[in-house]
């Protein structure tokens, strides 16, 4: 990737990240890469990178943390992070990932999370939770969110 901006995601089980993902790679007019073919020169050459998937225990997928590990030092380099989840605040799910982030010398930008349907374990005999999450509302504000940062990118270029 020469420039502009790119997506890194994992979405596993339902797709509930892929859509989030796509509705802000629309807005952001960025490139959607899975974290397994995701180089070092595509981060490297990216101007806003966000990197996000589902919540597993308590953390992002592990092939996307195995890939922000095996970064390099990339000062002020421009990131945000994204995930869905099941139940529990955003916070507690983004921190592994933030932290990664910081020791690479990342400036974040700032962080989404929105709710998805889960199946995972026990909660498949039920059901699961958050059924038909992300829904409308969500995907609307995920695509509000890359729309204001698409701004802040305009507003620092200019």
């Amino acid at each position: 990737m020469a420039s502009g901006n790119l997506i890194v995601y994992a979405s596993v089980h339902h797709g509930n990240t892929e859509r989030v993902a796509e509705a802000m790679a629309d807005e952001l007019d960025a490139a959607l890469q899975p974290p397994g073919v995701t180089s070092v020169e595509d981060v490297a050459g990216a101007d806003l990178v966000g990197f996000g998937s589902g919540i597993y225990f308590w953390r992002h997928h592990r092939s996307l943390l195995r890939l922000v590990q095996r970064l390099p030092a990339m000062p002020a380099k421009k990131a945000f992070v994204f995930s869905t989840r099941g139940g529990f605040p955003r916070w507690i799910g983004h921190r592994r990932l933030k932290k990664l982030l910081h020791r690479r010398g990342f400036t974040l930008a700032d962080e989404f999370s929105c709710k998805g349907y889960d199946t995972y374990g026990p909660l498949k005999i039920f059901g699961g939770i958050n059924r038909g999450r992300p829904n409308q509302k969500d995907i609307a504000k995920a695509r509000r969110f890359a729309a204001r940062l698409a701004d802040e990118q305009v507003q620092h270029k200019g």
